[in-house]
C-alpha cells in the first residue's frame, strides 16, 4: 500500500509538472536563449562642423568631424529625457581597408534639469549597393550621473543613424534603443 500511494504521488507530481509546462508561453518551453526586444528611449539631432582630414595614418585613412550642438528628446525611462547636445564633442572616424568606415564620436548631452551625460557612440558604416540600403548602427556607451539618470549606466543600447542637414548645414540624426 505505501509504494501505491508514493507511486500515486509521483504520477500526481508529473501531470503537475505536464500542466505547468503547457501553461508557460511558447518562448519559454525553448532551450534557446529569448531575444531581446528594444524599446525606444530618444532621439537627438546633433550639428556637425566642418571636417578635418589629417590623413593617412598606419591603421587607416582618418577623419575628424566637430560636434557643434544639438536637441535631443524622448520618453527616456518613462519620466521624460530632454535637453542639448554640448558643443565641444567630437566623431573621429577611421577609413578601413575594406572600404568601411569605423566612427566614435565623445560628447556630452545636458539635460533640461542641469545633468551632464557624456556619450560615446560607435560602429561601422559602409558602403551600401544599389540593391542594399543597410541602416548605420551604432552602440552607445552612457557615462550618467548617479540619481534619476543612472539607468542609462546600467542597460546595453543599440542606435540608428541617419544623415540630415539642420538650417542648411550638415548633422545626424540619432535614435537610441535600450535593449531588453
Amino acid at each position: 500500500m505505501t509504494r501505491l500511494i508514493a507511486r500515486f504521488g509521483r504520477l500526481c507530481a508529473a501531470a503537475i509538472a505536464g500542466i505547468v509546462w503547457l501553461a508557460l508561453p511558447a518562448q519559454a518551453q525553448t532551450s534557446e536563449p529569448l531575444a531581446p526586444h528594444l524599446e525606444f528611449v530618444f532621439e537627438e539631432t546633433v550639428r556637425l562642423g566642418e571636417g578635418v582630414n589629417p590623413g593617412p595614418t598606419p591603421m587607416g585613412e582618418r577623419y575628424i568631424i566637430p560636434i557643434t550642438g544639438g536637441t535631443f528628446d524622448g520618453p527616456g525611462d518613462g519620466a521624460g529625457f530632454k535637453g542639448i547636445v554640448r558643443p565641444g564633442g567630437w566623431d573621429w572616424q577611421l577609413k578601413r581597408a575594406d572600404g568601411c568606415v569605423w566612427a566614435t564620436a565623445d560628447y556630452m548631452l545636458q539635460t533640461d534639469d542641469g545633468a551632464v551625460i557624456n556619450v560615446r557612440n560607435q560602429g561601422p558604416m559602409c558602403p551600401q549597393t544599389a540593391s542594399e540600403s543597410a541602416p548605420i548602427l551604432l552602440t552607445p556607451i552612457f557615462e550618467a550621473p548617479l540619481g534619476r539618470y543612472q539607468w542609462l549606466n546600467q542597460s546595453a543600447f543599440v542606435a540608428r543613424l541617419g544623415i540630415v542637414t539642420q538650417d542648411g548645414k550638415p548633422a545626424v540624426k540619432i535614435r537610441f534603443y535600450r535593449a531588453r
